[in-house]
């Protein structure tokens, strides 16, 4: 009896790069939300800077999946790590030169005055990383395919989700609070490092990565509308797809109306301090790696349909259970099963795209997926901010802050009861059949 066989060479160099970008990116979890939490203290302004970081999943992700069905998905992964390692330096640049006019990193909790000229060029800033987030994903996922068997998908994605999780929620935030108690600007300069580091790591990957469409029909479509179009017919005809893409849409916007204020919960609520801030995501690494190594055994013990009940059924409990604590401490337990969770969902829906839909369609009719479960959330975000803004005019602040999560848990209860008979394990095999019968 043989083992699994080796994902290969091609595979490691995209795992490293994922680390270090991720790295950086968990760098930036504890580095941004204390940036934007010094320059306002206003819950909007707060919810439109998470909304600007998600708002390209909406208005930028169907074009993406069309250049990303048209260009070396290698190459373009590269020059989008470029281009947001530019841009985080020149954030970098100006809060280096207004940092004698920020307050310290731990004396956040009481108001402070609106820096506009930093906030608008934080809120610009993260509007083009946005951008780049949304192209560069959706090339990495369609290159994953390329680099390993179909049968090792699962694996493959769930060694990914792992070593993401434990470099942005384990090593990276902690290391930012570091980072941050030196200086605000020094945590923004190590993350527009790693971009750049890990663009020189893909651009090492040999081969050719430009779609091949000798098995597109021949009469496809031709012009950038009509393959948009091809690519949301296919995934719109597709019942156990759209309405994974739909059920996300609606999972995204709940935690993004959670999380939007985030930063001003663990400020005001959980009385947290940077370094406090920074553990809180620990427990979601631990979680993200744990489901990243159990998650196709688990799929496979209990099915997979089980476990996205499982994951809608589980959030919904743990939002209503945030919305009444007041210790920091105990809500790390919560992120850590929320990780696991997350990832258990990913790694299931992901390596089910990747392999039944066709190669040469994959680009967009990804991108169309993605459009619907993560053009959610700037949605969520703004429902976010709004309704701390509105509980805050009726109740006190604290109140304001905890209702979200409530709201949030409500949501996802609603997607439990719709999913129970639509994201069945039976509906997810008959789909591997079918490709597999074509």
């Amino acid at each position: 009896m043989t083992g699994p066989a080796p994902l290969g060479s091609r595979f490691h160099r995209l795992f490293v790069a994922s680390i270090v970008t991720n790295l950086g990116d968990g760098v930036g979890l504890v580095a941004y939300p204390w940036l934007a939490s010094a320059v306002t203290r206003n819950p909007l302004l707060i919810a439109a800077i998470g909304a600007a970081q998600r708002l390209p999943w909406l208005v930028f992700t169907l074009p993406a999946g069309v250049i990303t069905d048209r260009v070396d998905r290698r190459r373009a992964m590269v020059l989008m790590d470029v281009c947001r390692s530019v841009v985080t330096a020149v954030v970098g640049i100006a809060v280096l030169l207004r940092q004698d006019v920020l307050p310290a990193p731990d004396t956040l909790r009481a108001a402070v005055p609106t820096n506009a000229a930093l906030y608008t060029l934080v809120l610009v800033a993260t509007l083009l990383l946005g951008m780049a987030e949304v192209l560069r994903d959706n090339a990495a996922q369609t290159l994953l395919p390329a680099l390993v068997e179909g049968d090792a998908l699962a694996r493959a994605n769930g060694r990914l989700y792992a070593a993401e999780t434990t470099a942005n929620t384990f090593v990276g935030p902690p290391l930012g609070s570091l980072l941050l108690a030196v200086a605000f600007a020094l945590p923004i300069f190590v993350d527009a490092a790693s971009f750049f580091a890990a663009a020189a790591l893909v651009l090492t990957i040999p081969g050719t990565f430009r779609v091949d469409r000798t098995g597109a029909p021949a009469d496809r479509p031709v012009g950038w509308r009509a393959e948009l179009r091809e690519g949301f017919s296919w995934l719109w005809r597709h019942r156990l797809l759209r309405t994974m893409a739909i059920v996300l849409g609606l999972l995204n916007l709940a935690v993004s109306t959670a999380t939007a204020t985030f930063v001003l919960f663990a400020q005001e609520v959980l009385h947290t301090t940077p370094t406090q801030f920074a553990v809180l995501g620990m427990g979601g690494a631990v979680g993200g790696v744990t489901g990243g190594w159990v998650a196709d055994r688990l799929a496979r013990r209990i099915g997979p349909g089980a476990c996205l009940g499982l994951t809608l059924g589980g959030g919904a409990v743990l939002n209503a259970a945030t919305g009444v604590v007041r210790h920091w401490w105990i809500v790390i337990g919560f992120t850590a099963v929320e990780g696991l969770l997350a990832v258990l969902w990913n790694v299931i829906t992901v390596s089910l795209r990747q392999s039944i839909i066709p190669p040469h369609l994959l680009g967009r009719v990804n991108s169309c997926y993605r459009f619907f479960a993560w053009g959610m959330m700037p949605i969520g975000s703004a429902i976010g901010g709004g309704t701390v803004v509105l509980v805050g005019a009726l109740a006190s602040r604290t109140v304001a802050l905890r209702t979200v999560w409530f709201v949030a848990a409500a949501i996802q209860l609603v997607l439990l009861v719709v999913a129970h008979t639509r994201l069945t394990t039976a509906e997810i095999e008959r789909a591997r059949a079918a490709v597999a019968t074509t």
